[in-house]
């Protein structure tokens, strides 16, 4: 594994044999979801970390957009966070993700692509200029929540998948992870309510608890550092942030 981030004038490490290969950044929510999957399915792998801001050429071969996350099986590139998942889970059959019914893992793909509402909510939350107040936040965050929150709770269960976390769980995590990031940028915690979505409040502090997810854990300190050099125009030392 490459703990630093790669960027212009570097080599690409040498490969081993039959080792599937993670490009990501460390601190980069889609390859987030790459490395759960990974991890909960027990796939061994490496990981290459890429600097995005000055992205190495060799990269571009791999990624002509230069993007994380992609995976390398074999003669394989695969890129997208969605559809490196769902490959894997086809891929490697142990501990499998998705439900074993054609019509329950449907299900589940509708309620992926309902988590990229909320995917653009936290962006107009941390990044854009139109929500300015803690509160402001919060409406612009319930409004995309509460479909997952009914959802959660119409299934009755703890978790997306279940009694354990599965695919849904492990798609939607990285943005739960960092959603504190908000409140840092406001220097206050979100005023949500005991009623505001509670079945997705304790989805995620029972989701801090999986293995996988304290595994790969970073924080939303750690996120809001970065993301704190995108809002000023910055470039952020993707090494040093975990070190501080």
């Amino acid at each position: 594994m490459s703990s630093s981030h790669l960027s212009k004038g570097s080599v690409e490490p040498p490969r081993q044999d039959g080792l599937l290969r993670l490009f990501s950044m460390q601190f980069c929510p889609f390859a987030h979801r790459v490395k759960l999957v990974l991890k909960a399915k027990q796939v061994p792998h490496d990981v290459v970390n890429i600097n995005l801001m000055v992205k190495p050429e060799w990269y571009l071969q791999i990624h002509p957009e230069g993007k994380v996350p992609a995976l390398v099986h074999g003669d394989k590139v695969v890129v997208e966070s969605l559809d490196i998942c769902d490959y894997l889970d086809e891929q490697f059959s142990d501990n499998p993700l998705y439900p074993a019914e054609p019509a329950l893992k449907q299900q589940d793909k509708e309620v992926i692509q309902k988590i990229g509402t909320a995917v653009e909510a936290f962006n107009k939350c941390l990044f854009g200029n139109e929500v300015n107040t803690p509160d402001e936040a919060v409406t612009v965050l319930l409004e995309a929540l509460q479909p997952l929150n009914d959802e959660l709770s119409n299934r009755g269960t703890t978790y997306f998948g279940g009694d354990t976390p599965k695919m849904v769980d492990y798609m939607f995590w990285p943005w739960a992870e960092r959603v504190g990031s908000i409140a840092l940028k406001f220097e206050q915690k979100l005023p949500f309510s005991d009623n505001h979505i509670p079945v997705l409040l304790k989805w995620r502090k029972d989701m801090r608890n999986d293995p996988t997810v304290t595994e790969l854990y970073i924080g939303p300190k750690a996120f809001w550092k970065i993301a704190e050099c995108k809002i000023r125009n910055e470039i952020p030392d993707f090494d040093s942030v975990l070190c501080a």
